[in-house]
């Protein structure tokens, strides 16, 4: 259970840092993500996005 919650926190971070680029093919944009605006700033949220890449590559990885 532990590792889970590291390797999605893990992907919450890097999806963070990455959104702007990934939003250009889709990602950051699906229902469960969300971006809260403060004092001018965003930040961004992308949790079903991290779950949906965390599903698509344990499958990869169960393929291997």
């Amino acid at each position: 259970m532990l590792r889970w919650l590291l390797t999605t926190f893990i992907a919450v971070a890097i999806l963070s840092g990455s959104l702007p680029w990934l939003r250009k093919i889709g990602i950051g944009r699906l229902p469960g993500d969300f971006t809260l605006r403060l004092f001018g700033r965003e930040y961004p949220f992308p949790f079903m996005s991290t779950l949906v890449i965390s599903m698509v590559l344990s499958l990869i990885v169960r393929m291997l």
